[in-house]
Parts: C-alpha cells; structure tokens; sequence
C-alpha cells in the first residue's frame, strides 16, 4: 500500500482548487429575467391559431397590458359558480369559479357596453358568427346598411366586429341586442372606443367560449 505522501497530497490539493477555478465556480452574472410579453405561457396562450376556421394570428403582446392577460385570480363573491360578471370600471370580464376564484380577462368596451347594465343570461352562444348591425347604428353610420338584416348582415371573417366568437345576452326571451364578443384589434383592451359591445381578444373569447353554457348568468356592474 502507497503512503499518500506530501507531496501527492500537495498536488491533489492543486487539483481541486482548479477545478473551482473553472467547472463549478459561478460566474457572478444573474438571468435576465424575461417580461411578460416574452414569457413561454402568455405566448402560448395568445399563440397563433391556424386551425380556426379563419387562422388567427399571434397576439402581440407588447401591445397590451400585462393586467389584461387571462389568468386565475382570487375573486370571493356571492355570485353562483358559472357567472360571468362584467366590471366596467376596470375593464376586467370574471368568470366565477369554485372556491373563491376566477378566471379574469381583460375587456373593451364601446358606447353599447356603458349604456346597459344589470342581471340577464347568455341565451345563446356563436362561433365565427354574421354581424347585423342594430337600425340605430345605421342610422348614425349610413355606410352599414350593406350589413343590414335586410342585406343578410355582414359574414363572419377576420374583418367581422364580432369576431371569432359570440355570446348573445338576453333578458327573458327578449334579446338585448348586447354582446361579449372577440375582436381583432387588441390593442384597444382596457379601454373605450366609439362602437362594439364587451370584447375580448379573440384568444380570450375563444377559452371563455368552451368555458360557459348556453343559460349561463352574467351581471353587468
């Protein structure tokens, strides 16, 4: 058996410290963290969708508020499991989940989505659906009677202002004429613009579509 001489026990020592000189030494430089606008989940969950029936392209994500970007929050409420709920101050669209959550998106709202309130129900649902702009619309926009009932409304596309998705509110068996609805122009979430309902990016409008049944509730505060 070999003695571990001084000499060994010199050179073994050289080793290691070389070893913590180059493999396992840090090199002091921490990650840049990423924003939000580059962060994997939200580009996977505003992700292009060429298997639409109209491909969706990406959302540019720069171009919106981190706080609109769909996700799970804490919401204690006494509204029933199920109901969307509509806060127009902050421009948020709640969908009440179990145990004091929900799930939250970002909305815009038009001059229809000031001017009606209260408690009703979603009596039908729609996807990519025709757009029949309501007779006082026309008559401030002379230009959309093209898009006219009597015309056959406008045909659902990437152009269409409802979307890739709709959810039509009732009171009763009477239409409101009110809608929550997709959009393409997302840059305008959480904010209000001369015309449209409560839109969603169409992303959103499409994850809150499979979420609610026909007869859901829905309150606009």
């Amino acid at each position: 058996m070999k003695h571990l001489t001084r000499r060994h026990f010199l050179a073994g020592s050289a080793s290691l410290a070389g070893l913590a000189v180059t493999g396992c030494a840090s090199t002091g430089k921490a990650p840049i963290p990423l924003s939000p606008a580059e962060d994997p989940a939200n580009l996977a969950m505003y992700r292009a969708m060429p298997e639409e029936r109209f491909p969706l392209p990406a959302v540019d994500l720069k171009k919106v508020p981190e706080r609109f970007f769909r996700q799970q929050v804490d919401y204690p409420t006494s509204e029933r499991v199920g109901t969307l709920v509509v806060d127009t101050n902050n421009y948020y669209l709640y969908l009440v989940q179990e145990q004091g959550k929900a799930m939250r998106y970002g909305v815009g709202l038009g001059r229809a989505g000031f001017e009606w309130s209260g408690r009703a129900r979603i009596a039908r649902k729609a996807a990519w659906p025709k757009w029949t702009p309501p007779e006082e619309m026309i008559a401030r926009e002379p230009e959309l009677e093209q898009w006219s009932w009597r015309n056959g409304g406008m045909p659902p596309g990437l152009q269409n202002p409802l979307g890739a998705r709709a959810l039509y509110i009732f009171q009763g068996n009477k239409d409101t004429l009110y809608r929550v609805h997709g959009t393409m122009e997302y840059w305008t979430i959480g904010s209000a613009v001369s015309s449209g309902c409560v839109r969603l990016i169409n992303q959103d409008i499409i994850d809150l579509y499979s979420r609610v049944p026909d007869g859901s509730p829905i309150v606009v505060l």
